[in-house]
């Protein structure tokens, strides 16, 4: 009598093919005790038993633990192969043909042509449950099987297949750690937008964008459980994975909504992650307003305010348009898709922040503005000209008179401190005055209280410049002028709140009724402004053309100062700047002069930038409803009206004017 071999481990053919050996009944084992007195048997192995080969689909259906086992012990064959470097070439087969199971695309299983290879849903669950088992031997040896794995389909399945790939990602990053990169930069990914077809796959339940978001969710959250110190590694994936620039303003929009989700279960992360959303909308906010640059105001204007690009605006390339119009018409699109991003961005970020300052204690809105403050500091101040992000700050700080005074504070300290560049401190200048000029509840005594630290500033720096100075210099006196500039703006539109009557309780519509002859200021206004306005420092030259004149107007209206002799002055003013050639560390010279002549505005005045000027993105402007101070006409006094003073105060150039220039110099050191 012949007998088989009993021994615990079946020994792989030669193929290498993942294969079910039928094993019959073997005397001798713990069942069928032997007889110890009897001589053991001589064992053969029978040629005839017969072996059928099993595919990964063809395992059997009606018997799940023993196709389980089946496949567990393939797995687990393939795995240790693979790691065995003295493995035969049959050993990378099976190994390969593991990965071909998670690497086959389930889009194509309706495919005649690809059917085959697509492994039906239970052999696919089956073989990451095996896979689960072997996570500790998933070392680098086996990165290509895991990096299949991972990159699989595998959040548009059924439900029990994305838990258990949930549970494989989260024992996996556990155990081997190098992995963690890729399983983030795989699930950021699909936070920013749903591959064509992978939540429709065939065989599954279409699966809605909100489940297939909350899928992803669920793994990080589950990672992150299972592995605190993850959230650490997942921070500069988000950063790498965002949206490049050319990508829609759609999945722009659902990665910042996904960020946003990932900070109510990784708190930790919430400065990363708004710093990073910041960041990424200034710079759109920044292209578009360059962008713009090239088009007319009133067509900018229009594009801001226009209702998110349909699919028939899409340039036809079969149309009849030029060349050069087809070149334009893209710009146009493209301007288009960075405004949808920047609305839809900020309206997300703007119902994030509404929370702690509509339902949270004092202490809630304090932190979370200090937290907009830290990006203002880092990003949005420092860069120029800046147009939509800021208006969280302007909107959220206004929310009590303790959230306005931070604002107003940040932006004082950055002003006079010595250490910021010039640029930093006049911007800063440039928030504050557009702040208080425009913030509808921003209260008078706040207005007047502000309006007095900065003349105290101006007065400063006044006295630390004046002595040395030899004319206008925005170069040297940055600082001082865009303290000027603020103070003209504030003036401009809140003169009502600084007036004495004001001051005794009088309303705005009070104050509207009486003459220009009753309305006054505090003493302590005109000494201060017109001191500045008459010094050699000449802040009316180098102001903003617009602002200089409104205020001429107003304070002239009011029998505040007259401004207008030292405008026409400054028309027929030219700025020469020399320089010592010791400065530029070059001995072949003796001096550089730079002139400007009267009416090049280019490198001698402050620009005309007022960062809170009315916010126009249609979608997202609803959060400022009622935050704004509107332009309101001074009785008496109309656009049209001239003094006889009034007509020389355009900043246009005259052709004529050259003889008649009167020179100013500034010597550097």
């Amino acid at each position: 009598m012949q007998h088989q071999s009993s021994s615990p481990e079946r020994k792989a053919p030669e193929d290498g093919r993942y294969q079910h050996v039928s094993t019959p009944f073997l005397p001798g084992n713990d069942e069928f005790p032997e007889d110890p007195a009897k001589k053991r048997p001589r064992v053969t192995f029978n040629q005839t038993i017969q072996t059928r080969e099993v595919s990964a689909n063809d395992a059997p259906k009606n018997t799940p633990d023993k196709a389980m086992g089946i496949i567990q012990e393939n797995v687990r064959r393939a795995i240790y192969r693979h790691r065995d470097p003295n493995a035969t070439s049959s050993g990378s087969e099976l190994y390969d043909q593991l990965k071909e199971v998670f690497t086959a695309d389930p889009k194509k299983a309706d495919n005649s042509l690809y059917s085959y290879d697509v492994p039906d849903p239970t052999t696919l669950k089956y073989h990451l449950r095996a896979l689960h088992s072997q996570v500790a031997f998933l070392d680098r040896n086996c990165s290509s099987l895991v990096h299949a794995v991972i990159g699989s389909e595998w959040l548009g399945r059924d439900e029990a297949y994305v838990k258990d790939f949930t549970r494989f990602l989260g024992t996996l990053a556990a155990a081997q750690g190098t992995y963690m990169g890729a399983i983030f930069r795989m699930l950021s990914t699909n936070l920013a937008g749903i591959p064509r077809g992978s939540a429709n796959l065939p065989g599954y339940p279409p699966v809605p964008a909100s489940e297939y978001y909350a899928r992803a969710h669920m793994a990080v959250r589950h990672i992150i459980g299972k592995v605190p110190a993850g959230s650490g590694s997942l921070s500069p994936v988000l950063s790498q994975n965002f949206p490049y620039e050319t990508e829609s303003a759609k999945s722009y929009v659902a990665y910042t909504r996904n960020l946003i989700k990932i900070i109510s279960y990784a708190p930790e992360l919430q400065s990363e992650i708004l710093a990073l959303i910041t960041d990424k909308l200034v710079k759109i906010d920044v292209q578009i307003q360059v962008d713009l640059e090239d088009f007319e105001d009133e067509f900018g204007e229009t594009l801001l305010n226009q209702a998110p690009l349909d699919a028939d605006e899409e340039a036809d390339d079969d149309s009849d348009i030029s060349d050069d119009e087809d070149d334009e018409e893209l710009r146009v699109q493209g301007i288009k898709e960075n405004i949808h991003k920047v609305d839809g961005m900020l309206d997300i970020l703007f119902e994030f922040y509404s929370h702690p300052f509509e339902t949270g204690s004092l202490v809630d809105k304090e932190n979370t503005l200090l937290l907009l403050l830290s990006h203002f500091r880092a990003i949005i101040l420092p860069t120029y000209r800046s147009r939509h992000p800021q208006f969280l700050l302007f909107h959220f700080s206004q929310f009590s008179p303790k959230l306005i005074d931070l604002f107003v504070e940040e932006c004082m300290k950055i002003i006079q401190s010595k250490l910021q560049s010039s640029i930093m401190r006049q911007s800063a200048a440039a928030y504050l005055a557009s702040f208080v000029a425009r913030g509808a509840h921003i209260p008078g005594e706040t207005v007047r209280s502000v309006f007095d630290m900065l003349l105290a500033c101006l007065d400063r720096s006044r006295a630390d410049y004046e002595a040395s100075c030899r004319g206008p210099d925005l170069r040297r006196y940055g600082p001082f002028y865009a303290v000027s500039q603020a103070l003209l703006y504030i003036f401009c539109f809140r003169w009502r709140d600084l007036t004495v009557a004001a001051i005794e309780g009088d309303t705005m519509d009070q104050i509207d009724d009486l003459a220009p002859e009753q309305v006054s200021f505090p003493p302590h206004i005109k000494d201060s402004m017109l001191g500045a306005i008459k010094s050699k420092l000449n802040p009316l030259k180098i102001c903003t053309p617009g602002i200089v004149t409104e205020f001429a107007r107003i304070s002239h209206h009011f029998n505040l100062l007259y401004a207008y002799t030292i405008i026409e002055t400054n028309k027929r003013l030219r700025i020469s700047t020399f320089r010592s050639l010791s400065s530029f560390g070059n001995p072949n010279y003796a001096q550089v002069e730079r002139e400007v002549r009267a009416g090049d505005h280019l490198g001698y005045q402050l620009d005309a930038y007022f960062p809170f000027d009315p916010y126009q993105l249609p979608r997202s402007r609803r959060w400022l409803e009622g935050d704004y101070v509107e332009w309101r006409g001074i009785p008496g006094l109309n656009n049209d009206d001239d003094d006889d003073d009034d007509s020389g105060v355009d900043d246009e150039d005259d052709d004529d004017e050259d003889d008649d220039e009167e020179a100013t110099a500034t010597d550097e050191e």
